[in-house]
């Protein structure tokens, strides 16, 4: 019993070593193997397993506890119970270290898993913090595209509305010429028609001279 657990313990040990320390591939070979005996009927082997190592552990305890209780009522502890004293006094604490480095495996191999899975998800988060600031860098160009457009099309239209300002200049000084001819023309209608009135007058004014002269003739 005490060679398996001196044997459990080294192999413990080296398994919590690899995990510690990264040594080649030998860390994920480690991380495997675990997995492997988390897996399937594993968690239940090994809860039986430390279950029977635990009442073993408080057999020896009781054991150990018994053969001290037994040498101070004597006075004196015979060599058979030195011996048996010691043995379970070893195998106890083999056991107690060996279910301390089991327990110490699970959290290495919990954290570490942890650990690696935070890695790929930092690895996700900065390709997509990598992908925004492309974007962002492709909008800013986009940005500083659109604002000379933009700018383009602002002195476009400055000039489009000096050119209207200009035309409504000229169109309001054509309108005024237009409004001084039409009324040039009316003046000219009216003086034409005032001519055309003297006229008839004069025509009228002739005709009666000529039949007076007739009439004295």
């Amino acid at each position: 019993m005490i060679q398996l657990l001196f044997l459990v313990l080294f192999a413990e040990g080296a398994v919590a070593l690899l995990l510690m320390v990264k040594v080649g591939p030998l860390r994920e070979l480690a991380m495997r193997v675990v997995d492997q005996v988390k897996t399937g009927k594993g968690p239940a082997t090994v809860k039986t397993l430390a279950c029977t190592l635990t009442v073993i552990l408080m057999s020896d305890v009781a054991s150990i506890l018994k053969i001290q209780n037994r040498g101070l009522k004597v006075g004196t502890v015979s060599p058979m119970d030195q011996v048996l004293w010691r043995t379970h006094l070893l195998e106890a604490s083999l056991i107690g270290y060996t279910l301390f480095l089991a327990f110490v495996i699970d959290r290495l191999h919990h954290y570490l898993r942890k650990l690696l899975t935070l890695r790929k998800t930092s690895s996700t988060s900065r390709e997509e913090v990598e992908k925004l600031q492309m974007e962002n860098r492709s909008l800013r160009e986009k940005e500083e595209k659109s604002s000379g457009e933009m700018k383009k099309l602002q002195r476009e239209i400055a000039k489009l509305n000096e050119s209207m300002k200009k035309l409504k200049t000229e169109t309001d000084e054509h309108k005024q010429k237009a409004s001084a001819a039409e009324a040039h023309v009316n003046a000219l209608q009216k003086q034409s028609e005032e001519l055309l009135l003297e006229y008839d007058r004069l025509l009228e004014d002739n005709q009666i001279l000529q039949t007076q002269l007739l009439s004295r003739g």
